[in-house]
């Protein structure tokens, strides 16, 4: 896969299609392959093309100290050396606020934004979720593959998933992995610790909208609905049934609030 190198990093990115483009932000410690079960297809077969990327961090080896402002320049970067500006950006979690943290500094790059499980904020329950996953990877105590699996599916899906024995059970065992114990993980997840944005976030002048899950405990909807209110004009968004890895629980209901969203945009004009 090609390779853009963007100051101290080289970021891996995957290009496909030949509509206009979207680019696609994951979370922390996501990787760009999450995008490619459902967004991209849908994306795809909607007229779109579709760029993902690893951030930097992700993946195994060493990495110099990074912080929010990096990823910002990094998508930046991306879109400026592959000739996507204006394009729409689509980020979830980190991604989502490295995705509003580039329509405030760099709104010329954007057509239109859309945050997912997002917040503007840190309080005092994601600030501890937080710090308590950085001390888990700096060798805290462990628990169980088991365990392991059983605390994220409560933590990352939806008491209606859950309450789905055979669905459970899958997503259980997927979850059983490793903790990312790698030094990339935890700048990003120190990146998620920002400071009250809101009111810069008023500043924001690219179309946007929120996408929010109902029962996202990582991020609730009222802190997406703050970053939606915070935004003029912006798009909200609230999808039941859902916990923090809502694109991947109802990746149709997420498709189609994204292509619905971009449908309010007209075309790009093509000169020559």
């Amino acid at each position: 896969m090609p390779e853009l190198h963007s100051g101290d990093a080289d970021l891996v990115y995957t290009r496909k299609g030949a509509g206009e483009p979207v680019l696609l932000i994951t979370g922390s410690g996501g990787r760009a392959r999450m995008w490619d079960a459902h967004q991209v297809p849908a994306l795809l077969r909607a007229g779109y093309q579709t760029v993902t990327f690893d951030q930097r961090g992700s993946g195994p080896g060493p990495v110099k100290p990074f912080g929010l402002d990096d990823m910002v320049a990094d998508a930046a970067r991306l879109i400026e050396a592959l000739g996507l500006a204006p394009c729409r950006v689509v980020g979830v979690s980190l991604g989502a606020i490295v995705a509003q943290e580039l329509a405030l500094r760099r709104p010329a790059l954007l057509r239109q934004a859309v945050f997912i499980a997002t917040r503007g904020r840190t309080d005092a329950m994601r600030r501890a979720m937080v710090t308590a996953e950085i001390e888990q990877s700096l060798g805290g105590p462990t628990v169980s593959a088991a365990h392991r699996g059983m605390l994220r599916a409560m933590q990352n899906l939806s008491q209606s998933t859950l309450a789905d024995d055979s669905r459970a059970e899958n997503w259980m065992a997927l979850m059983e992995g490793p903790l990312d114990a790698s030094e990339g993980y935890r700048y990003q997840l120190e990146s998620t610790l920002v400071p009250n944005r809101l009111r810069d976030y008023a500043g924001i002048r690219v179309p946007c909208a929120v996408i929010s899950f109902g029962d996202d405990l990582v991020t609730p909807p009222h802190l997406g609905r703050e970053v939606a209110e915070a935004v003029e004009g912006c798009h909200y968004v609230e999808i039941p049934r859902c916990g923090h890895f809502g694109h991947l629980e109802d990746p149709r209901s997420v498709n189609d609030a994204l292509t619905a969203f971009f449908a309010t945009s007209p075309a790009a004009r093509v000169t020559g």
